[in-house]
């Protein structure tokens, strides 16, 4: 029995031992995970799905203008028209003491704080595409620095109207 316990005694340790060690190697990763699969009755979304995270409109030195960002969005009402509005009103961008004014469209529409019309009723039912661009407006020569801001683009389905 004492032979037994001074073979296995050892063995225990080594194997104990080697485990200790190995999860002092250990390396692990956490992977986030996020889908968004919009409704088949209405959805309003860009095709490209990082569009709106931390862009940048990179200032031309010779023109002195701020580049244009634009992006496709697919827009779908199965029960009426799209319209679309800035939740806070006009866009700019802005320091914290001077702004530059931002013009958004989606499609041939200027968007503004009030709902507009971006989609009838017949063109969004089976869905379509549009391209929604923001360009600022020319910085005058004395801005400079920092600009940033946060714009949000509303999507009212508007149910088709029966008489």
């Amino acid at each position: 029995m004492i032979k037994k316990f001074a073979v296995l005694l050892p063995l225990a340790v080594a194997v104990l031992g080697s485990s200790v060690a190995m999860a002092a190697n250990d390396a692990s990763t956490t992977i986030n995970i996020k889908a968004d699969i919009p409704t088949k009755q209405f959805h309003a979304q860009p095709l490209d799905p990082n569009f709106g995270r931390d862009e940048i409109m990179s200032y031309n030195t010779v023109t002195g203008e701020l580049s244009t960002l634009s992006s496709m969005f697919t827009l779908k009402n199965t029960g009426g028209s799209i319209d679309a509005y800035l939740q806070d009103g006009p866009a700019s961008l802005t320091n914290g003491t001077d702004a530059i004014a931002l013009t958004i469209t989606l499609g041939d529409v200027v968007l503004t704080g009030a709902p507009l019309e971006v989609a009838a009723d017949a063109e969004s039912n089976p869905g379509l595409q549009k391209l929604m661009t923001i360009k600022a407006a020319k910085p005058a020569d004395t801005q400079n620095g920092q600009y940033t801001t946060t714009a949000t683009v509303i999507f009212d389905n508007v149910p088709r109207t029966t008489f």
